[in-house]
């Protein structure tokens, strides 16, 4: 019987029926898209079992209680000092040298030639890695697959590319890397599967003991490979993970590690450096941790909030629009609740009548829902950067969360409604007396009103957004990064014998070149987020004038390259061969906090380096951000090194960029044979930082652009009911001269005083939430009263444009048939 008067009612209000349908759906898409990037960004290490016990150790550096470092990587010799701890079950590192260096890898038997590959997800890790972090293997022992020196463990798409068919256990694989690092290793292991939820991504590992041969060649390190990466507490640069007892107080064991080191690294006591060991859980490192050296770029956890918010204002919207159309109709259906109240049908009977109808308008919205969801996934994916396919939505998390969409849409959407109808006097309903009641009308305008405060909301929001992320983009870094393409410096070759004639023969055939403008080697670039840090002081002063600064090195053409001013004093030069050995460059602010007044006093006067050389400042250039404008501009002392650069930088003509490149390939891949070409722009690998937050002024600009849509299809649905109810009076207003613009503004005027509300309640929520979020930023814009205005025009407009669709065309309609209508 429900289902019959269902349809019924369907099909006599066919337009208000699918109206509901289509915004109830659009609605709930937006609901479960955030919810699956929700979910899936949540989900980082939950393939891992024993991941709730298991944390990163990372490392906090302070002199004079001034934080120098706030690093994800820890010493090599804190996994020793942890045995200590009763608490800890297993300890586990990592190396990550695909970032530091750039390595080679190469299958040099392959069966149809060599396989170079240039790998940046490549660590050396602890035989206990594969099992800590929670992988299993395909192929080999898992216990033993990492426990020797020169083994490797690869992943399956990585063995098909090195191996192709064959089986890949056995066989060997060629590592060279630009420090001159050569390690033949055997192949022991298969991962079964790898994650693309997981902080630390990898595609080949080598066995951590691989390390401890690299000693005796004092280009490597004097003191042995074994002291370098295992009992070392002076380089920071290995990721360490514990796995803890169950119930372990996590406070408690932060105390006890931070006593290790005067245990085991008694020269700590003597320094003026201050180490603090931090612990991180495993799950919180993807959307909480913005360390130095993190594997790669981290997601944030406010992002996830966000997104939460604009999901429920959207579904909110949407159900909103159901709650209005259905109490504004209740009119029309006055009389067949009269007729079965009177037939005997008990109040609770008409409720579920009129909740089983917003049940099955809800249901229609989901699976409605889910084929909008399917359809768009790949756009949404390339939107948001996930890996999402439409298993996902096979997921029983997501059959559950469906399933309370369904029963509290119905709930929420339906309730009140259903009260309402359910509650009408059958004899007044008889005598003709019905009218809508002010309360009703009253909440319907409270109910527009809290739409548009959350569409003007996210309009606003989103204009806030673009606004700062517009700002970081288009500020000025102190650095020309535009039309300057870098390729690393070869992983084979370097320090080999003739080496630096074949970058020198690189060098001369791209000048040669008139599309290159110049070239230039450094040990670092913008934008990477590996920063290397030196201690530095005036000559002569006390040790606890010692302050941390960037360093990088700087050849003859750097300063050409990459467009810096010069200040006061030169550059280095061909000229003064002796800069090598004795000069730096340093950054304006570095002047001011050396106590020098102005950058000419600065020229000629000598700093100390502990433990590297005194070098005399022949010149200052201007700051420059070394990173994104998320992080303070830091100060920065460049040494002269014309040949060991790990970056080769070329700043080119941008005509012929094609014809570019290739000239740049064939000039690299004959002055170093056996190496890939890669290459990148510098402005596209600097402004990779901002990803996090491009993804999340797309996703905002997208999902305001839905949520005004929603709205505005219920003040359609709105409008038309209005104005069908006020047909007689527009009638007798165009009888009595009234034109036809003034109707319009007399039917929409009510509409406007309610988006103007709606402005004004908006402006405190979104500048509490918006000031939150780009304070965290170093460099931010500043909210204007200007993006409340736009943000209110713009959304008064689409909404009178939604409006006059139905208004106009009452205002234009002959009054006679309005009359005869009534």
């Amino acid at each position: 019987m429900f289902l019959k008067t269902f349809v019924r009612t369907f099909k006599k209000n066919r337009f208000f029926s699918l109206l509901n349908v289509f915004g109830l759906a659009l609605g709930m898409s937006v609901f479960l898209l955030i919810a699956l990037y929700i979910k899936f960004e949540s989900s980082y290490e939950d393939f891992n079992p024993s991941a709730s016990s298991i944390y990163r150790i990372a490392l906090e550096v302070y002199r004079n209680e001034e934080r120098l470092q706030a690093s994800a990587e820890n010493y090599p010799a804190l996994t020793h000092a942890l045995a200590d701890l009763p608490e800890v079950l297993d300890v586990t590192r990592a190396y990550n040298l695909g970032y530091k260096n750039n390595v080679i890898i190469t299958n040099e038997h392959g069966s149809h030639g060599p396989v170079a590959i240039k790998q940046k997800r490549f660590l050396y890790a602890d035989s206990s890695f594969l099992s800590v972090m929670g992988y299993t293997l395909s192929a080999g022992d898992i216990a033993t697959a990492l426990a020797e020196p020169n083994k490797a463990v690869i992943t399956r798409e990585y063995a098909r590319l090195y191996f192709g068919d064959e089986n890949p256990i056995g066989k060997e694989l060629h590592m060279h890397d630009d420090d001159s690092n050569d390690e033949l290793v055997h192949v022991t292991g298969v991962v079964d599967e790898t994650h693309d939820n997981t902080h630390l991504k990898f595609d080949i590992l080598f066995s951590y003991k691989t390390l401890f041969a690299r000693q005796g060649d004092p280009r490597y390190y004097a003191y042995g490979g074994i002291p370098r990466f295992d009992l070392s507490w002076t380089r920071n640069d290995m990721y360490t993970y514990v796995k803890l007892r169950p119930g372990t107080d996590v406070n408690d064991f932060t105390k006890r590690l931070n006593t290790l080191e005067k245990k085991y690294n008694p020269n700590i006591a003597q320094s003026e450096q201050r180490n603090v060991f931090t612990v991180q859980p495993l799950h919180d490192i993807h959307l909480t941790s913005q360390l130095a050296d993190e594997a790669e770029l981290n997601s944030d956890g406010r992002i996830l909030y966000f997104m939460g918010l604009i999901g429920l204002f959207v579904l909110g919207i949407s159900l909103i629009n159901y709650v209005n159309l259905a109490t504004a109709q209740a009119m029309e259906r006055a009389r067949e609740v009269g007729v079965r109240k009177i037939m005997g049908a008990l109040k609770v009977q008409l409720v579920k009548q009129f909740l089983t109808e917003a049940s099955l308008i809800n249901l229609a919205g989901i699976i409605l829902s889910l084929t909008l969801v399917s359809a768009i996934l790949p756009i949404f994916n390339s939107i948001s950067g996930l890996p999402l396919d439409v298993n996902y939505l096979l997921q029983t998390w997501f059959v559950v969360l469906l399933f309370i969409l369904w029963m509290g849409g119905t709930v929420l959407a339906g309730f009140y409604p259903a009260m309402i109808l359910s509650s009408f006097s059958p004899l007044l309903i008889v005598k003709g007396r019905m009218k809508n009641s002010s309360r009703g009308v009253l909440l319907r305008k409270s109910l527009v009103v809290v739409q548009f405060v959350a569409s003007v909301s996210l309009i606003a929001g989103t204009l806030i957004v673009y606004s700062q992320l517009n700002h970081m983009l288009n500020q000025n870094i102190g650095v020309n990064i535009d039309q300057v393409l870098v390729v690393e410096r070869p992983g084979i070759g370097p320090r080999l014998p003739g080496f630096n004639a074949s970058v020198e023969a690189f060098r001369n055939e791209l000048k040669g070149s008139a599309a290159v403008e110049s070239f230039s080697m450094s040990y670092t670039i913008p934008g990477k987020q590996r920063q290397y840090k030196i201690d530095v002081k005036r000559y002569g002063t006390a040790d606890d004038q010692l302050m941390s600064v960037l360093t990088n090195s700087m050849d003859y053409e750097f300063a050409d390259v990459y467009k810096m001013n010069l200040l006061a004093g030169r550059v280095f030069s061909h000229e003064h061969v002796q800069d090598v050995d004795t000069s730096v460059v340093i950054t304006a602010s570095l002047v001011k906090q050396l106590g020098f007044k102005d950058p000419e006093d600065a020229i000629g006067q000598t700093l100390s380096i502990p433990d590297w050389y005194d070098p005399i400042i022949v010149g200052v250039v201007n700051d420059y951000h070394q990173v994104s404008l998320k992080n303070p501009l830091q100060p920065t002392v460049f040494y002269c090194d014309i040949e060991n650069g790990e970056y080769y930088s070329l700043r080119i003509h941008s005509k012929n960029i094609t014809e570019t490149i290739a000239q740049i390939e064939k000039a690299y891949i004959k002055a170093f044979p056996g190496n890939p070409f890669e290459y990148f722009f510098l402005d596209d690998y600097f402004n990779a930082q901002y990803k996090n937050e491009r993804q999340f002024g797309l996703l905002f600009t997208t999902f305001a652009a839905l949520a005004l849509a929603i709205g505005c299809l219920g003040l359609l649905g709105l409008a038309a009911y209005t104005t069908m109810q006020r047909t007689k009076e527009i009638g007798i207003r165009k009888v009595l001269g009234s034109s036809e613009i003034g109707i319009f503004f007399h039917l929409s005027k009510e509409y406007i005083r309610l988006i103007l509300l709606a402005t004004v309640l908006a402006v405190p929520l979104v500048y509490f939430v918006m000031n939150e979020w780009i304070q965290s930023f170093s460099y931010h814009v500043t909210i204007q009263a200007e993006v409340f205005v736009i943000a209110g025009c713009f959304v008064l407009t689409m909404a009178m444009l939604t409006v006059s669709f139905q208004t106009i065309k009452a205002a234009r309609a002959n009054p006679v048939k309005s009359l005869r209508s009534e």
